[in-house]
């Protein structure tokens, strides 16, 4: 005869970036009776995730209210400006068309660039010094009741919660088995991702360079390091990542350029297939997606991460706001509002990266010329210029406590 189910108030599938940080802001909220789960096969195994993220103001002020930020503040590159450039492969010039300061706020970086691993890390201490319960293992299958959700997990346990959040990637087993469609398109693009070390400062600037394929992206890690989000056709991806590592450079240094003197590949490199793709829906019956199970976006403008930790600090709120009313946590109140404040926003940015990617990865001279005056443009308008960036650093709109840095 099974073991009877652990009980919970919220059982969290996925331990990356949203999963732990929701976890952590939950039991801070609603202290240590509160029970959390967060299951993950990953746990307990090293990292071998080679990307590094830009960590928007709005994220940032979360990790600090979440009493993350300060054991990786050092380790956390801010990013002082940011330059777009647009040229053919070939091109010796690459004319910037675009510049952004790097201040939402005076001395408040928009950005931090960090490596995923240490900052994984940092979340997985916390969430046990805070009394959460990791088990490494996946969720595999759920029956609800009317009370709550009973969670067959891999190795055979099973786990009764309030509320099933699944933070299990793109690929979400959860949202598969709940019966929700997921709607968008390949892109037949890949990104390839590595570290690399160059000989002089980057000063904490940014780079997106636009090429015919895609966006080539440098973006500023702490000493004379930069992680590369570099953006192939799927075929073209593949050739570059099978290359011997003398081929591997070449390739690298034809995109990347002269300005930072001599460099190397500082770190392992992958490829990831891109698209775009929302879930029809956000919920189901006791049941709440976030992150990617959510949502997949184009990485053009480096906002995928931060969207999911928009949707942890709106559902954390929602959850926290119910419960202190003695009110069921995994209802349908809890879930549509939760929903009806991250769609928008969600749809919003996914349409907008979505038509960046089509409008600069192309081989059209038309466009090209078009995209490159347009850019001109907003270069000379400062007003826009904040605009945009106060968007990119998650603080503009229907802001959550925990990203205006406020406790729940």
């Amino acid at each position: 005869m099974p073991a009877a189910p652990q009980p919970n108030e919220i059982l969290i599938a996925g331990g990356g970036f949203a999963g732990l940080a929701l976890a952590v802001a939950l039991r801070q909220a609603l202290g240590r009776t509160f029970r959390v789960t967060v299951a993950d096969p990953a746990f307990g195994k090293p990292s071998q995730d080679p990307r590094a993220s830009a960590i928007a103001a709005a994220a940032r002020r979360l990790f600090e209210t979440i009493g993350v930020w300060d054991a990786v503040a050092a380790d956390a590159q801010p990013i002082l400006d940011m330059v777009v450039t647009d040229s053919k492969l070939q091109n010796s010039v690459r004319p910037v068309f675009l510049t952004f300061a790097g201040d939402v706020a005076p001395g408040e970086p928009f950005a931090h660039m960090i490596e995923n691993g240490p900052l994984v890390a940092v979340l997985v201490e916390k969430a046990k010094a805070e009394g959460v319960t990791l088990i490494a293992s996946a969720v595999e299958d759920f029956e609800t009741d009317s009370a709550g959700i009973t969670a067959r997990l891999a190795d055979g346990s099973q786990i009764y919660a309030k509320l099933l959040v699944a933070a299990d990637g793109a690929r979400s087993r959860i949202r598969e088995r709940a019966g929700i469609a997921n709607h968008g398109w390949n892109y037949d693009q890949s990104a390839i991702v590595t570290t690399v070390a160059h000989e002089r400062d980057h000063n904490g600037r940014a780079v997106e360079h636009f090429l015919p394929a895609g966006p080539f992206a440098i973006l500023p890690l702490k000493g004379n390091r930069s992680s590369i989000v570099w953006t192939e056709t799927a075929k073209e991806a593949e050739r570059i990542i099978a290359l011997d590592d003398a081929g591997f450079h070449g390739e690298l240094e034809t995109r990347f350029g002269l300005k930072l003197g001599d460099i190397k590949v500082a770190g392992a490199r992958r490829a990831y297939l891109l698209g775009y793709f929302v879930a029809r829906s956000f919920v189901a019956d006791r049941i709440a997606l976030v992150g990617d199970a959510a949502h997949m976006i184009h990485p053009i403008a480096g906002q995928g991460l931060n969207l999911g930790l928009r949707d942890i600090a709106a559902l954390a709120e929602a959850i926290c706001d119910t419960a202190r009313l003695g009110l069921d946590i995994g209802g349908g109140d809890v879930l549509e509002r939760y929903q009806r404040w991250r769609r928008f926003d969600t749809m919003t940015m996914g349409v907008a990266t979505d038509g960046l990617n089509r409008l600069f990865s192309n081989h059209s001279d038309v466009l090209r010329l078009v995209r490159d005056i347009g850019l001109g443009v907003v270069d000379r308008l400062p007003a826009m210029k904040d605009m945009f960036i106060r968007q990119a650093a998650g603080v503009t709109g229907d802001v959550p406590k925990l990203l205006r840095g406020e406790a729940l």
